[in-house]
């Protein structure tokens, strides 16, 4: 394999890695940054992504293959701009590639397209999941064969707009010993077509069993979510985007509660970090993303991967980003 804290690939930007094995190949779904000169701003304009390229990688060489583009925004009907963070799962001999982007109206809504092969390329839906809103959408399918959306996020991702279950631009991000935003999370039907039931939070609880509060910001949920399971537990790990954590909390139900454990990943260049945690060959991996290569511009991101290792209670060792 390609070596670690290296970037993947370096001919496109490529950040949020969704990693999976399929037909014994790791197959990374990253989001795909396109270069420019505008400004940051708390809203994500600066993140510019209208397509998708999956990429593969496996044990046998350093190659890491970038399969072209698998979709575009330009393909899917109810899509303005912005295809953001996306994910796939296997089910119904049918790969389906979950993804937000914003709607006509602008807000962000999560869709699904489908293919045959895991590199793609993706048939777009007419329409996104009805119900569905935000962004970072993971899909995790459990031992039942149950598929699970969980996403989210803060800010940009109008996760905090939807308090009362409705979008309202006055509503605001928790402050304080106010209960955080949470992480939605909803079952899908079998036949991938929509939710089964309406999202719900998935609360995070801290060591006393109370809810995480907004005030927490090194602990409390921002965007990217992520589900595995090690040993019979089910763990959630997430960014506490303002201070640049990977963080995660750990669960007896894909549902919740959860409570939180610690962290993942110390910050790495750039402003945003995003993850996911695929085991291959035995062996458990970290991939992310950082600004290294671009000098740290924050939409100028590069995918790469590390080892991830647990110790005999359960527990992930943490992690600090390798840096010449």
């Amino acid at each position: 394999m390609k070596k670690q804290n290296t970037p993947l690939i370096t001919n496109i930007f490529t950040a949020d890695p969704s990693a999976h094995v399929f037909n014994d190949r790791i197959y990374i779904y990253p989001s795909h940054d396109i270069p420019h000169n505008g400004e940051d701003n708390d809203n994500g304009d600066e993140y510019q992504m209208r397509d998708y390229h999956i990429l593969s990688m496996d044990d046998t060489s350093d190659e890491v293959i970038d399969h072209g583009e698998a979709l575009h925004q330009d393909q899917v009907p109810w899509v303005s701009e912005q295809l953001w963070a996306p994910d796939v799962v296997y089910k119904n001999n049918t790969y389906y590639l979950v993804f937000p982007a914003r709607d006509k109206e602008g807000n962000f809504r999560i869709g699904i397209a489908e293919s045959d092969k895991p590199e793609g390329p993706f048939n777009p839906r007419a329409d996104y999941i009805k119900g569905s809103f935000s962004i970072d959408p993971c899909s995790f399918i459990d031992d039942d064969e149950q598929v699970y959306i969980y996403f989210g996020g803060l800010w940009g991702g109008q996760l905090e707009k939807y308090r009362n279950g409705v979008f309202d631009i006055k509503n605001k991000e928790p402050k304080g010993d106010e209960t955080a935003v949470f992480p939605k999370v909803a079952p899908m039907l079998d036949d991938m077509s929509e939710f089964k039931s309406a999202p719900q939070d998935l609360v995070i609880l801290d060591e006393s069993g109370k809810p995480l509060t907004g005030g927490d910001e090194d602990r409390r949920y921002f965007e990217d979510p992520w589900m595995h399971k090690y040993n019979g537990k089910y763990y959630f790990s997430y960014s506490t985007g303002t201070t640049h954590k990977i963080v995660y909390a750990v669960g007896d139900n894909p549902m919740g509660p959860f409570t939180y454990q610690g962290v993942v990943l110390e910050p790495v260049i750039g402003w945003t970090t995003h993850h996911s945690i695929v085991e291959y060959h035995g062996k458990w991996y970290l991939f992310y993303h950082d600004s290294e290569y671009s000098g740290g511009i924050n939409h100028r991101r590069c995918v790469k991967y590390c080892e991830l290792n647990y110790n005999e209670d359960g527990s992930i060792q943490s992690i600090t980003p390798e840096y010449k």
